[in-house]
């Protein structure tokens, strides 16, 4: 069940939304458990019992944790974190990489008798174990305290706002919540709004860019053109950008309507002039994740300039492995790391006055890294990329047929959009409402266009899929 869906809009949320404001608050953690785990069953079945057996693991070690802490037993703290954080790693990459590491071991020659042509990829476990093994974290840093109740902790796990493709939503941002939470008539109000933007860039933006994408990095190298290479590119970064960023304003609006306070996710990334600052702006709550439980604790940039380039390169070669069991994802990571490393060493320094070459630099660098990330595998990543290079015609140009105004103008759209444009926007606009009902009248009437001219968008086209969904 996704968000963009009519089943998920029109049956699904209303009810859920409706039963959970006419019962009691001490009953709605346990409400919203119950609609999480459906909501998760609807479209994993069976495997929603791995999802339960993972809230009952991490809440038995952090309840070991808090205990081993007020015995103050050090040792035993540090043993009952080792055994959580393993036990969730373990899960991820028995589900994720299995396959992989049998694969690889295969190519080395190293024959291995396990069938696993049984295991499938539970959709949203990278993100729901990341938030597990975060709150362990936490909770053996006395950042937290350990969740008394397996209800509040198992609803924690699995709220489905944010299940299935984030943001990694970390305990102790919420923890408060948890406990209680006040829902206003201006908080619900801003959720629907947040919900009907991202809804639109899901369905108008990223599902029109997303199948022209499709088509180009679905025709053989040889038959693209240099021009048509490059449309591809460019739409592959504007659907995978308001794709994900998209479910994350829906995320973050659904959250707002239960009365939870997500953090942002995106900060127009593309706007950037470094790739430290695009992961600064890009899947924020990955970027962080990594920052504070893997980066700082590795040392960070404490302990000199070429131990700061190692944990780069570790970093983001787990950034890459995490968003997929595939050399393509390391390489894209490695590929970010490399250019960390570059802007650290500083060999290139650029006055102010041209901030504009640093924007394309950031573009062309992570144009060419989504290229990687999408294509199939790296040898056809290595010729797309020349092929972007040579200059060259193609005799492939289905793909143009469907470049008609109103797709261009989608485009067009979705890089204006990519700036603070719309933030601007927003800002200006409830400013005015506060003292004009016309212009309050006025916002509502474009929510309420939006929504309508997104579901009509959504009626006419079976093409809808979450590129995060498999990651």
């Amino acid at each position: 069940m996704v968000f963009s869906s009519t089943i998920f809009i029109f049956l699904f949320l209303p009810i859920v939304l409706g039963i959970y404001f006419l019962l009691k608050k001490k009953s709605r953690n346990l409400f919203l458990l119950i609609a999480s785990l459906f909501f998760y069953a609807w479209g994993e079945g069976l495997l929603v019992l791995l999802m339960m057996s993972s809230i009952c693991a991490n809440y038995v070690m952090g309840m070991l944790i808090s205990i081993s802490h007020k015995k103050k037993n050090s040792s035993a703290t540090k043993l009952f974190l080792v055994i959580g954080v393993l036990l969730n790693l373990l899960v991820l990459a028995y589900y994720k990489y299995i396959h992989f590491i049998i694969e690889n071991l295969t190519y080395l020659g190293i024959n291995v008798e396990i069938d696993v042509s049984n295991v499938t990829l539970p959709i949203g476990i990278s993100f729901f174990t990341f938030q597990s093994i975060s709150y362990l974290v936490d909770v053996y840093r006395k950042t937290v305290k350990g969740q008394q109740s397996i209800v509040n902790l198992g609803m924690y796990i699995s709220l489905f706002p944010q299940l299935i493709a984030g943001p990694i939503v970390r305990y102790v941002d919420i923890s408060k919540e948890i406990e209680e939470r006040a829902i206003t008539p201006e908080l619900f109000k801003i959720g629907i709004s947040r919900f009907i933007i991202g809804f639109a860039k899901k369905v108008i933006i990223a599902n029109n860019v997303g199948f022209i994408a499709d088509k180009v990095f679905g025709a053989p190298v040889g038959d693209l053109s240099t021009s048509l290479s490059w449309i591809g590119t460019l739409c592959y970064t504007l659907q995978i950008y308001y794709d994900f960023s998209g479910y994350s304003d829906m995320a973050i609006g659904l959250g707002k309507m239960f009365g939870f306070n997500f953090k942002e996710n995106f900060e127009h990334p593309y706007i950037s002039k470094s790739v430290q600052e695009f992961w600064r702006r890009w899947h924020i709550s990955l970027s962080s994740w990594f920052r504070d439980y893997l980066y700082i604790p590795l040392g960070g940039n404490r302990k000199g300039i070429y131990r700061t380039y190692v944990n780069l390169l570790i970093v983001f070669l787990l950034t890459g492995l995490w968003h997929g069991a595939s050399w393509n994802f390391i390489i894209w990571g490695l590929f970010h790391g490399f250019f960390l490393i570059v802007e650290k060493i500083n060999w290139i320094k650029l006055s102010p006055k041209l901030d504009v070459l640093k924007r394309i630099y950031l573009l062309l660098v992570v144009m060419i890294g989504w290229v990687i990330f999408r294509a199939e595998n790296l040898e056809y990543a290595l010729s797309y990329i020349s092929r972007m290079f040579v200059f060259t015609d193609g005799s492939y140009t289905y793909p143009y047929l469907f470049l008609n105004t109103y797709t261009l103008s989608i485009i067009l759209l979705g890089i204006v959009f990519a700036t603070p444009l719309r933030r601007i926007l927003v800002a200006k606009t409830t400013q005015l409402s506060i003292n004009n009902i016309w212009v309050l009248i006025a916002e509502r009437c474009f929510y309420l266009c939006l929504f309508i001219l997104s579901l009509l968008e959504l009626a006419q086209t079976t093409y809808n899929p979450f590129i995060y969904f498999r990651f």
